[in-house]
């Protein structure tokens, strides 16, 4: 059993379809709550609290924060998040407003499994690898939800597998090692604190000023870190050198850019920081896969 239903509102426009799996598949398998998808209206907040769910979500578009157990994590385009729901949550859309794709879904096993998840991750937020990965898990949420549309009668059979799948691909892009020791070995303490705050604060600056001419000894003397070291704790708590984010920040408002406006593929690059056309133009190939020009016939 399924209920479909789009709603567009005054904060956000969503698609979603509330499952009601099959009782052999509440007591026997990975089996789906709800899936779907949204684009933000308007900045807010959303909260939820003791949820019997497992909520996975991946940042389409735009950015926010989401704030979870006492620790607060600014997120991006890109990345993704894994929640046991019976904890507090919230998250918050930026003025860059999101789109999200996301899945509740539970089983008899999953205490476990996210157990072993958070043993292997930084945390309940990671980045994938490549835009790959990124890509993936698009296709994988997509695929969730088209199978809860179907009348097929292994539905929840194909449910599980697709979950399974899902919960393969986390653990794989979650890995994080480095992560991990470093949060065994860190003393509770305001300083660690407000170290870990200081790395976050550098992204943010990041999002914010991603079209400025920003340097490694810009950020080092504005934050009072070592560049050394500034870059070797951003690439542990964020998975991606400054180097990479800034350049993933500047596309993702690059794209924008061309889908929504008619300004010239060189004036595109200019507002994100990267005047050189020639240099803009290859530097989006790498990462989109495809040219400028073909990304606006695309959309």
């Amino acid at each position: 059993m399924s209920q479909t239903a789009e709603f567009h509102g005054d904060l956000v426009t969503s698609q979603r379809n509330i499952y009601t799996p099959s009782t052999f598949a509440r007591e026997s398998l990975l089996h789906l709550q709800e899936a779907g998808s949204l684009r933000a209206a308007k900045p807010h907040t959303s909260s939820r609290s003791g949820l019997s769910s497992y909520l996975f979500f991946l940042v389409v578009s735009g950015s926010g924060s989401l704030q979870v157990s006492g620790q607060s994590y600014l997120l991006r385009e890109g990345d993704c998040v894994f929640l046991d729901c019976t904890n507090p949550y919230s998250h918050t859309t930026s003025r860059n407003l999101w789109e999200l794709k996301w899945v509740h879904f539970d089983g008899k096993l999953m205490p476990g499994i996210y157990r072993k998840f958070l043993e292997r991750s930084a945390g309940p937020v990671f980045h994938p690898a490549s835009s790959a990965g990124m890509e993936h898990f698009a296709t994988l949420l997509d695929e969730i939800y088209h199978l809860s549309l179907s009348d097929c009668y292994t539905r929840d059979m194909k449910l599980n597998e697709a979950l399974s799948s899902l919960l393969s691909r986390i653990m794989e892009e979650a890995w994080n090692p480095e992560g991990r020791q470093l949060r065994e070995n860190k003393a509770v303490s305001s300083g660690a604190a407000a170290l870990e705050s200081s790395i976050a604060d550098v992204r943010l600056y990041l999002d914010e000023h991603y079209a400025e001419a920003l340097s490694l000894d810009l950020l080092s003397e504005k934050f009072h870190f070592n560049k050394y070291y500034l870059m070797r704790r951003f690439r542990q708590q964020y998975g991606t050198t400054i180097g990479s984010y800034l350049i993933h920040a500047r596309i993702g408002a690059a794209k924008k850019l061309l889908r929504f406006s008619d300004v010239t593929l060189e004036e595109a690059g200019a507002r994100v920081g990267i005047r050189d056309a020639n240099y803009f133009s290859r530097i989006f190939k790498k990462v989109e896969g495809i040219t400028p020009s073909q990304y606006r016939r695309l959309w």
